[in-house]
């Protein structure tokens, strides 16, 4: 279930803070409607992981639809010096 506080709950935000665990953000709602997040720094960090991977997963996408030249296993050992 998901953990959702007013964010005048902040005012004591060691309280706030003690409800926070891997995998269990705290959603945080201003006037009634949700707001803010305050997730772990384990999620945080996996998140931006994923992101990256997604975006340069995107990026291969790409090259394989507009059919641009790949690189032959030979062609990136001699790149990379190997």
């Amino acid at each position: 279930m998901p953990n959702i506080k007013p964010v005048s709950d902040l005012r004591n935000y060691n309280e706030v803070l003690k409800d926070i665990a891997v995998g269990e953000p705290v959603f945080l709602t201003k006037n009634g409607r949700g707001r803010y997040v305050i997730i772990d720094m384990a999620d945080y960090q996996k998140q931006e992981a994923t992101l990256k991977l997604l975006s340069k997963l995107g990026e291969a996408e790409k090259v394989i639809e507009t059919g641009e030249q790949w690189l032959t296993s030979d062609d990136v050992k001699k790149e990379l010096g190997l």
